[in-house]
């Protein structure tokens, strides 16, 4: 096995067992599915993708509603050139504008602005009902403490994403 955990391509494949592939059936099914079943409400309901919404809720909660474009490509879990092509829609509907970091001009700021504020306000009652009845409706106290343990046991939630 090499240093990150990986197998070499000469050793034989450990084949998944009745439970293992049960388990990832269940994970990669939740990885490719949930993100439309969560988008299409937002689609129907507001013309936005669930990716522009996560960048227009990170940014309203954001200090004075504005991050640099390359920690909100991150909390919105994204490139910072998708990230780049969405703010430009959003710009164009008005909903955000970009500068200069003043601290540092090799940065770039994205700024909420008002109406973009008031997208998000609209919005967001529609991604929660999504949420709760998509995900946590179904799932007890356990489960939910189960899905934030497995998370973190495979180092996919960043420490600093809330």
């Amino acid at each position: 096995m090499s240093d990150s955990g990986e197998r070499r391509s000469d050793e034989e494949p450990r084949w998944l067992n009745s439970q293992e592939k049960a388990a990832w059936t269940g994970l990669i099914s939740l990885v490719l599915l949930l993100p439309g079943k969560l988008e299409s409400p937002l689609r129907e309901k507001h013309g936005i993708t669930l990716f522009e919404y996560l960048v227009l809720s990170h940014l309203s909660e954001a200090p004075r509603r504005r991050l640099r474009m390359g920690e909100l490509a991150f909390l919105a879990s994204g490139s910072l050139s998708r990230l780049s092509n969405v703010i430009k829609r959003c710009e164009q509907r008005g909903w955000v504008v970009r500068s200069p970091d003043p601290a540092d001009g090799r940065y770039t700021l994205a700024e909420l602005t008002d109406a973009g504020f008031d997208i998000v306000g609209q919005a967001a009652p529609t991604h929660l009902r999504a949420v709760r009845g998509l995900v946590l409706d179904s799932l007890s106290t356990a489960d939910q403490k189960a899905l934030t343990r497995i998370a973190e046991k495979m180092h996919i939630v960043p420490d600093d994403f809330a």
